[in-house]
């Protein structure tokens, strides 16, 4: 399924999680009773904040904002005598905020004393960045309806979203569904790749099919989204010639055009002509008015239509260098909804993970020990969270963040700062459900860690991304190693690309990564656009990683994938039903030990066990087992296994039924008699995946509803 057919069907859904969400969420533990300060949208900043609801006369209550309350309890610290913990409660109902809320050291708190904000009981308190869009008017002679402009704040030229009784609206675009093919044209702009790679007018234009692309009156306004395989870079339009059909873009991507797609996918998104069909909105700047298309369950003036005007709702920014961090600040059962997202005019936009952006919608910088505990991120223009430079020992703990423009959670940075003290490290994403991202920018990952060690992600439900489930590390080759000690274990990792990016896995790794540990996962459905819709994906350079007790099946080229590196080991895995390529894909030939491959089971229906690269022999195959339902079993080379064996490798390993309790139902426990236990196999620990703790909450996303992800070969 093409990503723009994925629109369709997950905003229907997303109208389902977003209320079961909501109404799951307010059952929280908060204590309104025993509160310092109370927030409510009743309140006014003028009183004194002490009241959870306004008293008969109105001359006391709550406040009426979180920076008041922050400020509040900056005054109430410096007369405590002995340290406890502060907290601030909000009401249910929206926060309309205009600016980032910013949460500096003297915000914090201390061993002894934590600074808590959270929920009324039962209540949903919304801090959100849009602003309420009215005044709407059927146009004349059609579907459409129009408001006028809105006034923005100084500085910001136009808004890139817009919410439609909480669902995402989208941006006009041709074509409406799949994708356009860029062509070579009547020349070609390049015709060597590798002289390609310096050219900046081979990244910078492309040629088109006749009428797809035109210079009319907002064209200006217009965004090219162009695919390059892993990722999508989006462009302003600088110049259209429709004579030679050539458009140029007023900033390059970091490819070439066509370097990693013959045949390049793009579309055109934010122009008038492109408005045709329902659910589609465009902002007209020339004519000073916002056009929607209602979608037939959708009717004016029961329609509460948002626009964010935020990039970042709260960021904490501390100064750990001068010894001065954010410290013992949480959060508990509050959403944070709705950010922008901003389009340049002459910065490229593009790159591996989305890692190119510099926001999230609650953002962490310089943190020690600050948490998010039932907390809610959606409807966001980039990334969800981001624990980035200097922040260690904060925590995500049973949060739920979707609808996201980008990937969920971010840990560190792209390059590893010098100064021990703006290193992240030791962060932690527990038991969070992350799912429906990359709705901006395509190559946004479920979890990112950049640079950074010491990091856990565990027990999480991370899912329908367009790319990768979680990446760990940043640094391509053998480089020295910057992300180490990482662990991903117990996470239940499915249904990523749905066909519209390539090159991902459900767990990728990048760079030399010693002590990282990726364990006890549950990984399937990975569909890629072309090549590389892997479960496990060691990259370029992965080093030193364990791959133990994960469960993949159902990914459409390899259950295990290694581009190249060294010395990883590879054991107690079930890899399952690959659609092509090979169960396991071994790539790039080097002259060092790649990967230990042992007591795994391989399970196949007509692919091939091993595929890729295998002449060297500089691998350690042994004590696994192989099953094929169709036939034999066969090694590289066409070989049997006891030829494979006679060759050295795989000694000790077996072709036998695994007798998997019932493979047609996806259940891969082991019976009794499975002649894997005679290998030394240990049972996959399947009861400890997904997420924890009450049964509302590990159901929760039962309640999405998707269409069955068809791998090649499938009916």
């Amino acid at each position: 399924m093409q990503g723009s057919q994925l629109f369709h069907w997950e905003v229907r859904r997303f109208l389902l999680v977003a209320a079961v969400g909501l109404m799951a969420l307010g059952v929280i533990h908060a204590r309104g009773e025993d509160a310092d300060f109370y927030v409510s949208p009743e309140g006014n900043d003028a009183w004194s904040g002490r009241l959870a609801a306004p008293n008969s006369e109105r001359t006391d209550g709550p406040f009426a904002t979180l920076e008041r309350a922050r400020d509040a309890v900056r005054d109430l610290k410096r007369n405590l005598v002995a340290p406890r913990d502060i907290r601030v409660v909000l009401r249910g109902g929206v926060y309309r905020i205009d600016r980032t809320v910013v949460f500096g050291p003297e915000d914090s708190g201390r061993g002894g004393m934590r600074i808590i904000y959270a929920a009324y009981p039962g209540e949903k308190p919304v801090i959100s960045g849009a602003r309420v869009l009215s005044g709407w008017q059927p146009v004349e002679g059609g579907p459409l309806w129009r408001a006028s402009l809105p006034s923005l704040p100084t500085g910001k030229q136009e808004f890139r979203q817009l919410f439609v009784n909480g669902r995402r609206a989208i941006p006009a675009r041709m074509p409406n569904q799949g994708d356009y093919f860029r062509t070579l044209g009547p020349g070609k702009p390049y015709s060597d790749r590798t002289k390609a790679l310096a050219d900046r007018e081979a990244k910078i234009s492309f040629f088109f099919e006749e009428g797809q692309i035109k210079n009319g009156p907002d064209r200006d306004q217009a965004i090219v989204v162009v695919y390059h395989s892993w990722t999508t870079s989006r462009h302003r339009i600088a110049a259209v010639d429709e004579g030679k059909r050539l458009v140029r873009f007023t900033a390059p991507s970091n490819w070439p055009m066509g370097y990693w797609e013959e045949k390049q996918r793009y579309y055109v998104e934010g122009i008038r002509e492109a408005l045709d069909s329902p659910g589609e909105w465009y902002l007209d700047l020339a004519g000073g008015q916002v056009l929607y298309w209602p979608r037939p369950e959708e009717h004016f003036p029961h329609l509460v239509v948002e626009y964010p005007i935020v990039e970042e709702l709260v960021r904490i920014e501390g100064e750990p260098v001068q010894g001065k961090p954010v410290a013992y600040v949480e959060f508990e059962g509050i959403a944070f909804h709705h950010t922008d997202w901003v389009m340049p005019h002459e910065e490229p936009v593009d790159g591996q993970a989305a890692a190119f952006l510099t926001t999230a919608a609650v953002h962490v910088r310089g943190a020690r020990h600050c948490q998010f505990r039932r907390c809610e991120v959606a409807h966001t223009g980039g990334y969800g969270v981001w624990f980035s430079r200097g922040s260690k020992y904060c925590r995500l703990d049973q949060c739920h963040l979707y609808d996201l423009g980008a990937g969920a959670v971010r840990i560190g940075e792209n390059s590893l700062p010098q100064e021990p003290e703006l290193q992240s490290s030791h962060n932690e994403v527990f038991n969070c459900f992350l799912h429906d991202g990359g709705k901006v920018y395509h190559a946004g990952v479920g979890v990112l860690i950049g640079q950074s060690s010491y990091n856990r992600v565990a027990h999480c439900e991370i899912c329908d991304f367009l790319y990768t489930g979680v990446s760990v590390g940043w640094s391509w080759g053998y480089n020295p190693s910057t992300a180490n000690h990482n662990v991903i274990e117990y996470n239940h990792i499915h249904h990523l690309g749905w066909g519209e990016l390539s090159d991902m896995g459900g767990v990728y790794t990048l760079g030399v990564s010693p002590g990282t540990v990726i364990r006890g996962n549950v990984i399937h459905d990975v569909l890629s656009y072309s090549y590389g819709g892997w479960g496990l994906y060691t990259d370029e350079g992965s080093t030193h990683i364990l791959l133990e007790k994960n469960l993949v099946y159902r990914v459409k080229d390899g259950a295990f994938h290694q581009h190249y590196g060294r010395e990883n080991v590879i054991r107690n895995n079930v890899l399952a039903l690959s659609a092509t390529f090979g169960q396991v894909r071994r790539s790039r030939e080097e002259g060092h030990l790649s990967f230990t491959l042992e007591r795994n089971i391989f399970y196949s229906r007509g692919v091939p066990m091993l595929g890729g690269s295998w002449s060297n022999g500089q691998f350690r195959l042994e004590k696994n087992l192989y099953w094929d339902e169709r036939g034999e079993p066969r090694f590289p080379g066409g070989l049997s296994l006891k030829d494979w064996q006679a060759k050295g490798f795989d000694q000790g390993s077996i072709i036998a039924d695994p007798k998997f309790v019932d493979v047609a139902q996806l259940d891969f426990r082991l019976r009794e008699d499975s002649p894997a236990w005679q290998l030394g196999f240990e049972p996959l620990e399947l009861e400890k995946v997904g997420l924890t703790g009450p049964e509302w909450w590990r159901q929760l996303p039962r309640q999405v509803k998707r269409p069955r992800l068809i791998l090649p070969g499938e009916e």
